[in-house]
C-alpha cells in the first residue's frame, strides 16, 4: 500500500473554488499511478469524484462534477494530484478522500472504493448557500 497525505479543504460559500492536494509518500511511482478523489456524506457510501491515470494523463470525472472539478498532476510535487473544485455547490460538501492504486485506473469501475487499497485520512469540504 501506499501512504497518502491529504491537504486543502475549508468552508465556502456556494459559487466559490477550493483545492485539494494528495501526495503519495510513499511506494514507487507504478503504485500509484491510479489516483483519485472520492467523497462521503453521513450515511451515504464514498462516491468516486475523479480520478486521473498519471503516467498518461488519462482522467475520468463523475457526472455531477464534470464541468467544475478538474484533476491533475503538479509538475513541481512529484507524486502529487490535485483537484481544483469549482462553481461549488451546496451538495459538493462531504469529506474527501484521497485513493491509489497501481497501474491502469479501471476505466468502467474507477468509481469503486474496492478498486483501491491505499486512502489518505479524509479532508472535510464544506459548502453554505
Amino acid at each position: 500500500q501506499v501512504q497518502l497525505v491529504e491537504s486543502g479543504g475549508g468552508s465556502v460559500q456556494a459559487g466559490g473554488s477550493l483545492g485539494l492536494s494528495c501526495a503519495a509518500v510513499s511506494g514507487s511511482t507504478f503504485a500509484s499511478n491510479c489516483m483519485a478523489w472520492f467523497r462521503q456524506t453521513p450515511g451515504k457510501e464514498r462516491e468516486g469524484v475523479a480520478a486521473i491515470e498519471r503516467d498518461v494523463s488519462i482522467t475520468y470525472y463523475g457526472d455531477s462534477v464534470k464541468g467544475r472539478f478538474t484533476i491533475s498532476q503538479q509538475d513541481n510535487a512529484k507524486n502529487t494530484v490535485y483537484l481544483q473544485m469549482n462553481n461549488l455547490e451546496p451538495e459538493d460538501s462531504g469529506t474527501y478522500y484521497c485513493a491509489a492504486d497501481a497501474g491502469r485506473c479501471p476505466i468502467v469501475s474507477w468509481k469503486r472504493q474496492r478498486e483501491y487499497p491505499s486512502w489518505g485520512q479524509g479532508t472535510q469540504v464544506t459548502v453554505s448557500s
